[in-house]
């Protein structure tokens, strides 16, 4: 289930589409553990790795459409590899892939043809993009932006700040988001980073990765500059992110990858007390509850693919799919490194070690732009029709077919998500109700529903966000084991894998119900109802065991070469 550079061979992608990554994964290994390390300590701009990206036309392959070059296409199930492979190795260097993928989407879904061609022929050389959104003060609240486009008798100048801007130091085009001086329209427009008029203030961040601030200042633009204008320009923003930070889930799970091969082999070849680490109890559970997370995430994720590559103008459901990926599989990997290292212990400080890296890193992918928050407060507007209003579709079948995805440049406005419908959730569940985990998480599932009509939130708890945000989790974990048992029917996984992973989820059902009960603004009908959901997993050591012999097999069985 791990991704292992020793046997890596996506044979589910095209033959070029393999040799590119495996020509990755080569370019990682012969790199080495330690020159990756002492470049992340040193923070080295990675040169290196961008001559690489270059030489293969790595980014210009994945990242150009079809649409504006025949020969390429814009994939998200290879992009979703590549992205997993890249996270694997170290967040730096996915880092820079994923800010590139954000800075193109305003101008793939604009109409200006020539930003489009001078975009490719930019990829083409070599060159990384960058995403002009956030800004110091206001942060993910775009409605708030004080970039300011100015008319002059040639055309525009644009004066303002923006900050958390990846690759904003060497960027061939920033994609900059602001508004028009005399109508307070949106506008999204390019510039370069390496034009006069263009100021970069410094990297926020200590890290090997440039996330920067920059300013314009009279920063001089034509209409052959602007992407978007108006309400387009702001859908833009909201599209590009649907597509580009989906992202986030594949860098976790690879980092998670990474990690795990390093923690178990660590502790199975440890001895304290005269015994082996992995014979102690508490340990087995750890990483048993990891492995099946980790599995959980990867499930979760491969199905969304699917949503996405599917999606068009009559089947939005990509749109829930999307800020689960980015809230709930990033959450996920915390608590996969949580539970690693609670084992490791001060293994995980070692600074030769790709953990230590790890550790820092899969806290960034949850918290960019308050991913959790913002995207739980998101996942709220699709439940009641998700719950309450199924639609029949037809089946989506796995998608890792050698096509272009030409409708992420055509999304349309980002408006109307609580009209989306959804297919009935309930019947996979029922399909899989053989695995006793599973059935009763089903019951903890459809009890959400007789929350909802029988203490559903009152006027004051719809405006408490705390509550809210809570009862989002309940819900999300519903959507998270409907594609994870999508995915595992597709992919026929292991059923004790399949069991232990509803194991865990029926765990944190309880916890987040338990949760519920405590909020001071709960009700005596909603606290009398989380009580009910407070469940204890179906306990089998048969099938524990099967799945910690699969964890076992994992020691030694991958190690980066020094």
């Amino acid at each position: 289930m791990l991704l292992d550079p020793n046997h890596y061979d996506p044979a589910h992608l095209d033959d070029e589409t393999r040799r590119l990554l495996k020509a990755t994964v080569d370019w990682f290994e012969a790199r080495g553990k330690r020159q990756l390390i002492a470049d992340a300590q040193d923070k080295v701009w990675y040169t290196e790795f961008l001559d690489f990206v270059k030489r293969e036309k790595l980014f210009a392959t994945f990242c150009t459409p079809a649409s504006v070059d025949g020969t390429k296409r814009w994939d998200a199930a290879r992009n979703a590899a590549f992205s997993e492979v890249l996270g694997f190795y170290g967040l730096q260097y996915w880092y820079a892939w994923q800010v590139t993928v954000l800075g193109l989407g305003p101008i793939w879904m604009s109409g200006n043809s020539e930003a489009k061609q001078k975009a490719a022929a930019l990829l083409d050389s070599g060159a990384v993009f960058a995403f002009g959104l956030s800004e110091k003060e206001h942060g993910a609240d775009v409605y708030s932006t004080d970039m300011i486009v100015t008319k002059t008798e040639t055309g525009y100048t644009a004066t303002g700040s923006k900050y958390y801007i990846g690759n904003g130091n060497v960027a061939g085009m920033v994609s900059v988001f602001g508004k028009l001086a005399d109508s307070d329209e949106y506008v999204f427009f390019a510039v370069d980073s390496q034009h006069e008029n263009f100021e970069l203030v410094k990297n926020v961040v200590d890290s090997q990765m440039f996330v920067s601030e920059f300013r314009l200042d009279a920063y001089p633009i034509t209409d052959a500059d602007i992407l978007h204008r108006g309400p387009d320009a702001f859908s833009a923003a909201l599209n590009t992110v649907n597509v580009g930070k989906f992202n986030l889930c594949t860098a976790s799970i690879g980092i998670c990858e990474h990690s795990f091969y390093e923690a178990i082999t660590h502790a199975h070849n440890r001895i304290l007390y005269g015994n082996p680490v992995t014979n102690f109890p508490h340990v087995r559970q750890n990483f048993v509850d990891a492995y099946a997370r980790l599995t959980a995430m990867k499930l979760f994720a491969d199905r969304s693919v699917d949503y996405f590559r599917s999606a068009g103008e009559n089947d939005r459901r990509y749109l829930l799919f999307n800020p689960i990926t980015k809230m709930k599989v990033t959450s996920e990997g915390e608590n996969v490194i949580d539970l690693l290292w609670d084992v490791i212990a001060a293994k995980g400080f070692e600074k030769d070690t790709y953990f230590t890296r790890a550790t820092a890193d899969i806290r960034a992918l949850p918290k960019l732009e308050g991913t959790v928050h913002v995207n739980l407060a998101l996942v709220l507007k699709f439940m009641p029709n998700y719950l309450f209003n199924p639609k029949a579709y037809d089946e989506v079948p796995t998608r890792h077919d050698a096509t272009d995805d030409d409708f992420f440049w055509h999304q349309g406005p980002a408006r109307g998500l609580g009209k989306i419908q959804f297919h009935d959730w309930e019947p996979i569940y029922t399909e899989h109700a053989h695995l006793p985990n599973v059935a009763l998480f089903h019951e903890q599932a459809r009890a959400i529903k007789t929350l909802l009509t029988t203490a559903a939130p009152d006027e004051a708890q719809q405006k408490d966000l705390d509550f809210l945000l809570n009862l989002g989790h309940l819900f999300t974990l519903v959507v998270y084991g409907q594609l994870v048992l999508e995915q595992a029917k597709i992919t026929k996984t292991d059923q004790h894998v399949l069991d232990q992973i509803f194991d865990v989820l029926v765990r944190d059902f309880a916890g987040y119900a338990t949760a519920l009960h405590g909020k001071a603004s709960s009700t005596e009908a909603q606290q009398q109802w989380a009580v009910t959901q407070i469940r204890k997993p179906h306990v089998d050591q048969a099938r524990f065991d099967a799945v910690w012999q699969q964890v076992e097999a994992l020691s030694g069985r991958y190690e980066m070469r020094p």
